[in-house]
């Protein structure tokens, strides 16, 4: 068996194996263990690409482990403790790189050639090269979000590898490509105002864990985001009963949801105040309106202001979502074709524009192909809530409640889908088809 030893200089003791059939691997020494990582030398990925990454993971590990930042690619899952975070670790006594289990290890190669084979690589311009050449990156990104989800890095599945790997990670670092491209449309003694992200996409189809995944990655890398619903411009309880009142008989204005149903003058204010939020005003705090869909029976009122969170600028990024955004005004014809009662959404939504789709300079639309999975994944949803002791809405409830935006959906989907959000720009646009896992299938 030819050995080679690899950097003394990383927090483990590493030497790459090969035996008579080709097929290397690494063992990573961390006395008394010793744990193997099978490397293919026939592997598309370049042996001498491997070598740098698996040093690269044990320098990412090192960083790790000092500042108590570790997921499980430095855990002991025999007892599922994290091993990063006790000090017997730091004195270098106890350092599992890898699980116990050899059968557990997903390997870099593996984890490479998973990525590369995702649907949203090719769209992002993304090379297997690339990919390589930023292999720490997409290691260090995995292992932030297991443990954003508390999740066993070892141990995922292929819906979760396929939801971090092919979908959270590839968009987040479409949101740094944006990032860069604003920054560079400024002189340098320019203020440099947030980039407004907007994520359109259909109730319960995941584009708020989505924005909530790349929040946390924009956290941990030092950049100050902000996330914001269009959930968050809901009219308060009592807009609601007089909206409602003031509709009698428009069943799509008797709850909220539809356009009409916001409070655009709080949306412009919102908007308007995070937009300022530049190094001009670093240390400026405000608070971000929430909406509490639990108040009244499901029904829901805005939350109180002693709960609402507070950000701090400068802010890089606003990530803001919700599921009729970039929705466009279509005529009367169109929209009463597939629902009369929409004539009166309809016009409501001419002045949301100006409230919301102006401010947003780059886009992400997550594209379903049938509506009707909307109602299973918002009955998801309230079954959830339920289950952490919230009051939410009967499965009847939820029927009724998803019936009143399915007519929406109908009407402007496919606008959106053919001619992207309102004011966007295409070449500032992702569009990420999901399937009814909510895991993507297609990007352009």
């Amino acid at each position: 068996m030819a050995t080679q030893l690899l950097s003394q200089t990383s927090i483990f003791s590493s030497v790459f194996c090969s035996n008579s059939n080709g097929v290397g691997f690494y063992k990573f020494r961390s006395s008394p263990h010793i744990h193997h990582v099978s490397v293919s030398s026939s592997s598309s990925f370049a042996m001498g690409k491997t070598n740098q990454s698996i040093s690269r993971l044990c320098y990412l590990a090192a960083d790790l482990v000092k500042s108590g930042n570790g997921c499980s690619w430095i855990q002991d899952n025999s007892s599922g403790r994290s091993v990063a975070a006790s000090d017997e670790c730091y004195q270098g006594t106890v350092c599992y790189a890898l699980p116990m289990k050899p059968a557990q290890v997903s390997t870099v190669e593996d984890l490479f050639e998973f990525i590369c084979s995702g649907p949203l690589i090719e769209k992002l311009g993304m090379s297997p090269q690339n990919v390589a050449d930023a292999i720490d990156k997409w290691l260090a990104y995995g292992s932030y979000l297991c443990r954003l989800f508390k999740v066993n890095e070892m141990e995922l599945t292929i819906p979760q590898k396929a939801r971090f790997y092919h979908y959270y990670i590839p968009v987040f670092f479409w949101c740094e490509d944006q990032i860069s491209q604003h920054h560079s449309s400024f002189k340098e003694e320019e203020e440099i105002p947030p980039l407004v992200i907007g994520f359109s996409a259909p109730q319960g189809c995941g584009k708020t864990t989505l924005v909530y995944a790349l929040n946390y990655l924009f956290e941990v890398t030092g950049r100050k985001s902000a996330m914001l619903s269009i959930d968050d411009f809901y009219l308060t309880a009592e807009g609601q009963t007089q909206l409602r009142e003031s509709n009698a008989g428009n069943a799509l204005l008797e709850f909220r949801g539809n356009a009409g149903s916001h409070d655009l003058e709080l949306s412009v204010e919102t908007l308007t105040a995070l937009y300022k939020m530049t190094k001009e005003d670093e240390g400026l705090k405000m608070k971000i309106p929430r909406y509490d869909k639990s108040a009244f029976s499901g029904r829901g009122d805005r939350a109180d202001p002693s709960t609402w969170p507070e950000v701090e600028g400068p802010l890089t990024v606003v990530l803001f979502e919700g599921w009729m955004l970039g929705f466009k005004p279509l005529s009367t014809e169109a929209v009463t074709a597939v629902d009369p009662q929409l004539e009166t959404v309809n016009n409501s939504m001419k002045a949301y524009y100006n409230a919301w789709d102006k401010y947003i300079k780059a886009w992400i639309v997550i594209k379903i192909n049938d509506p009707s999975c909307v109602y299973n994944w918002r009955l998801q949803a309230e079954i959830a809530m339920r289950e952490a002791g919230k009051p939410g809405m009967s499965d009847e409830e939820v029927r009724d409640f998803v019936s009143r935006y399915l007519p929406a959906y109908r009407a402007y989907l496919p606008t959106l889908y053919s001619e992207g959000p309102s004011g966007s720009d295409p070449k500032r646009l992702l569009v990420v088809e999901i399937d009814e896992e909510r895991n993507p299938i297609l990007g352009y």
